[in-house]
C-alpha cells in the first residue's frame, strides 16, 4: 500500500510522506508483538530470598560536615579505632570534623559467591550535615545470625549537595545517605535452600489473584496440569517426572522464562524527601475542584558595619540584619475533569501549574475527599 501511495508523489514529498508513515508502521508492529513479562521478574522461588546485612563504621574525609562534639559514639569509635593502629589518643582532646559514623546496609541475593561485588547504603547515625566526598573505611557486614558475610569500603556517593554561609544556605536532596556502588565484597557465601523433590512453590513479588491465576494458566500452557494457585500471592507447581531426572535447576530455568501479563493495582507512590510523584497505570480521578496556595518564607542576613565616630577609641561593630520575606501564590479555584486514564490525570495536573511537592499534598487531599481512586503510597 506503501508503494501506491508514494508513486503519485515528488521525491521532496515521498520522503517528507515516508518520514511521517514509517514511524507509525513501527509503532503498530511493536504493539502487535507485545508480549508479557516473564516469571522471574514477577516473582521468586520460594527458599530463594535475600538475606540483608548490616554494619557500622565511619566516613573519613568529610570536608568539614561530619559529626559534632555531641556524638560521643563517634569520638569513642575513632579512638578505639586508632588505638588499633597502635595510635593513643587524648579523647578531651578529639574533635571530628571530617569523620561522620554511619550504618552500612546491604542485601545478599541466594546464590551469590565469594569475591562477588555487592552495592550498599550509607545512612548517617550522627549530626553530620553531609557525606559529601567522604570515603567509607574497611566495615565487615554481619547477617541476622551474626556470621560476617562482607566487606564494605569505598568512595561515597550521594544524590545531593548543602552549602551554608552565615544565616544562608541552601540544600537540594538528602545528602546524609548515600551509596557506594559494587562498595561490598562477599566473603561468606549465601547457601541455597534445597528445592523439594516434587512441588515448588511461586511467590509473588506483588500478590494478586489475578496475576496468580493468569500465572497458573501461564505454567500449564507449557506444562499441562502442573500449576494451581495456593492463595492470593502463591502458584504451587508439581515437576514434571520427565524433568526430575534432567534436574531441578534445568525446571526452574524454563520454568522462570514463561511469559506473564501482570494485573496492576491503582497506585500513587509519593517520597517527600525528594518530591518525586509517581503514578500507576490504572489511577483515574472523579470531578472535583482544587484551590492550592504555596507559601514561600526566604530569609536573607546581610552584614551591617558601624564605623566608630572620629577621636572616639571605638570599634568597627559587624552586626548582620535579617530580612524575612513572605510570598503568597495561588489561590485560584480550578476545576479537575473526570480523568479515567493515566494520561488525563497527568494533563488535569499540570493544568494546576504547581511543582511536584505541590503535587504531594494535592494529591493526600484528593484522596481524603475521595477523588483519587487509587491507593495512596507515602515512602
Amino acid at each position: 500500500m506503501l508503494k501506491h501511495i508514494t508513486k503519485y508523489l515528488s521525491p521532496w514529498h515521498r520522503f517528507l510522506t515516508l518520514g511521517f508513515l514509517l514511524p507509525a508502521i513501527i509503532l503498530l508492529t511493536d504493539s502487535d508483538g507485545e508480549s508479557g513479562v516473564r516469571i522471574k521478574d514477577l516473582a521468586t522461588f520460594e527458599g530463594l530470598r535475600a538475606e540483608p546485612v548490616i554494619g557500622y563504621g565511619l566516613v573519613v574525609g568529610l570536608n568539614g560536615t561530619g559529626d559534632g562534639n555531641r556524638s560521643v559514639f563517634t569520638a569513642q569509635t575513632f579512638r578505639n579505632m586508632m588505638e588499633r593502629m597502635g595510635l593513643t589518643l587524648d579523647a578531651e582532646k578529639i574533635k571530628l570534623k571530617n569523620v561522620a559514623a554511619v550504618m552500612v546496609t546491604a542485601e545478599l541475593v541466594p546464590g551469590i559467591q565469594e569475591g562477588s561485588k555487592i552495592d550498599v547504603t550509607v545512612s548517617s547515625l550522627g549530626d553530620a550535615s553531609s557525606l559529601e566526598g567522604g570515603t567509607l573505611i574497611l566495615t565487615p557486614l554481619n547477617s541476622s545470625d551474626g556470621t560476617v558475610r562482607a566487606h564494605a569500603q569505598g568512595s561515597v556517593s550521594i544524590g545531593g549537595f548543602q552549602a551554608a554561609s552565615g544565616a544562608n544556605q541552601i540544600r537540594q536532596g538528602h545528602p546524609v545517605v548515600g551509596r557506594i556502588p559494587n562498595g561490598a565484597s562477599v566473603i561468606s557465601p549465601m547457601l541455597l535452600t534445597n528445592v523439594v523433590s516434587d512441588t515448588i512453590r511461586i511467590n509473588l513479588n506483588v500478590p494478586d489473584y489475578t496475576t496468580s491465576s493468569r500465572l497458573a494458566a501461564a505454567v500449564n500452557g507449557s506444562f499441562a496440569g502442573s500449576a494451581m494457585v495456593v492463595d492470593r500471592g502463591t502458584v504451587q507447581v508439581v515437576i514434571p517426572g520427565d524433568r526430575k531426572s534432567a534436574g531441578v535447576h534445568e525446571f526452574l530455568a524454563e520454568l522462570e522464562s514463561i511469559e506473564v501479563e501482570p494485573d496492576g493495582t491503582a497506585r500513587v507512590v509519593i517520597n517527600e524527601r525528594t518530591g518525586t510523584v509517581v503514578v500507576g497505570e490504572y489511577v483515574s480521578l472523579s470531578p472535583a475542584a482544587v484551590s492550592h496556595g504555596s507559601l514561600t518564607v526566604e530569609i536573607t542576613s546581610t552584614p551591617q558595619v558601624s564605623q566608630p565616630g572620629p577621636f572616639s577609641r571605638g570599634s568597627t561593630v559587624v552586626a548582620p540584619q535579617d530580612r524575612i520575606t513572605v510570598g503568597k501564590g495561588g489561590g485560584k479555584m480550578t476545576v479537575i475533569e473526570k480523568a479515567p486514564s493515566v494520561g488525563e490525570v497527568a494533563k488535569a495536573l499540570n493544568s494546576l501549574g504547581v511543582e511536584p511537592r505541590d503535587l504531594i499534598a494535592i494529591f493526600q487531599a484528593l484522596k481524603e475527599v475521595g477523588a483519587l481512586n487509587a491507593e495512596l503510597v507515602i515512602i
